[in-house]
């Protein structure tokens, strides 16, 4: 019993910790525009067709920035559907530098990580802008990332906080809600405490030097979540790295119930493996949980159910409306108990098994983060 109600005061810390947290990031003044503006190399790895991808793209052909900037789009062959989209929207902005690589079959298993790479050494800048091809943003993006980049030249990596966005499918909305709410709050809590010790895709700003500095690509090629361990390794080698102040929409699709579960449990394993000590503090990420759990034993169990739900709005609305410029609607409101269950399943399953599916394809995680590709597959 007691220990229950431990736990339910560490929950109700954190969800003090995630408002200071908020109140903190938003507290950040941006920089003032630069004298000169450093030159942007953006970078896009991409393959097949997935929803929206024309709208993503197009955010990117579309930004208007003072500096000089160059756009790489890298696909493994002509015959990927994603050449003739990129192939269209360079005839509608033929102003825009905007090169395609074609970087065949990948020699390693994280293919993105590959095509990185080969973009990485064809880029004409010294920052890189790297966005999964899921990345919406406005039209001043660039220029608010190159404008953190501009006033410290230390700074080695940038992540850019996303709001997730789902499809149709209820199962993607919820996994957006989860993302909106909880993911964020567990980086704004980590940002506080430890500082920005790590990146978090799908859009990350480095300089080439930092990243030369973590060992390169290829010293990453074998990480599932090679941009969270691309931020731990440049900040060990004394580069700075922030949460930026630009955010940016990250579209997840509509995937039904089963893929859903199959990337969300993919997501989880390998969260485990790169940050184990931080997967197990996760558990207080999900205060409405712990406080369900303690509603049955609580003396007045109408108005403690009441505060709990109270408390866990307030969090996400202060990270969805407050952060990450979003909006919660009635849709949101019923979905969010769900979705914390839901997460918390998920959390627990994380703890079990080694295996995950990733492109049709099925590997092993080992403990240090690093996958391999299981025989036969």
């Amino acid at each position: 019993m007691e220990a229950l109600w431990l736990l339910a005061l560490g929950a109700l810390a954190y969800c003090f910790l995630v408002l200071i947290g908020t109140y903190r990031y938003l507290s950040v003044i941006p920089p003032a525009a630069p004298k000169r503006w450093p030159a942007v190399s953006v970078l896009k790895p991409l393959k097949g067709v997935d929803e929206g991808l024309e709208e993503n793209l197009e955010s990117f052909f579309r930004q208007e920035y003072a500096g000089e900037w160059e756009m790489l789009l890298a696909v493994e062959s002509c015959e990927d559907p994603a050449w003739g989209v990129v192939k269209g929207l360079q005839e509608k902005y033929p102003g825009v530098e905007a090169r395609v690589l074609i970087v065949g079959e990948p020699p390693w298993h994280n293919a993105k990580v590959w095509s990185l790479e080969r973009m990485t050494r064809e880029a004409k800048h010294e920052v890189v802008v790297m966005a999964d091809s899921d990345i919406r943003v406005e039209a001043g993006m660039l220029e608010k990332v190159a404008g953190e980049f501009a006033g410290d030249e230390k700074l080695g990596v940038a992540t850019c906080p996303y709001r997730a966005v789902g499809g149709s499918s209820v199962w993607s909305q919820m996994e957006a809600l989860g993302m909106n709410t909880e993911f964020i709050a567990g980086v704004l809590v980590a940002r506080m405490i430890e500082g920005m010790r790590f990146t978090l895709g799908p859009t990350v700003v480095a300089r080439k030097a930092a990243i030369a500095a973590a060992g390169g690509w290829e010293e990453l090629k074998d990480y599932l979540a090679e941009d969270f361990v691309l931020g731990q390794r440049v900040t060990e080698r004394g580069w700075n790295s922030i949460l930026s102040g630009c955010v940016v929409e990250h579209r997840i699709g509509s995937q039904g119930r089963e893929a859903n579960f199959r990337h969300r449990l993919r997501w989880y394993r390998s969260t485990r493996r790169s940050r184990p000590a931080g997967y197990v503090g996760q558990f207080f990420t999900n205060p409405l949980v712990v406080f369900l759990l303690l509603w049955p034993l609580a003396d007045f169990q109408a108005a403690f159910l009441g505060v709990a739900l109270m408390l866990r709005y307030t969090v996400g609305f202060a990270t969805l409306n407050g952060v990450l410029n979003g909006g919660m609607g009635v849709r949101e409101i019923w979905q969010l108990p769900v979705q914390d269950v839901l997460s918390f399943g998920f959390w627990v399953a994380g703890f079990f098994g080694k295996t995950i599916e990733w492109r049709g394809r099925r590997f092993e995680l080992s403990g240090d983060g690093k996958f391999r590709l299981l025989p036969g597959e």
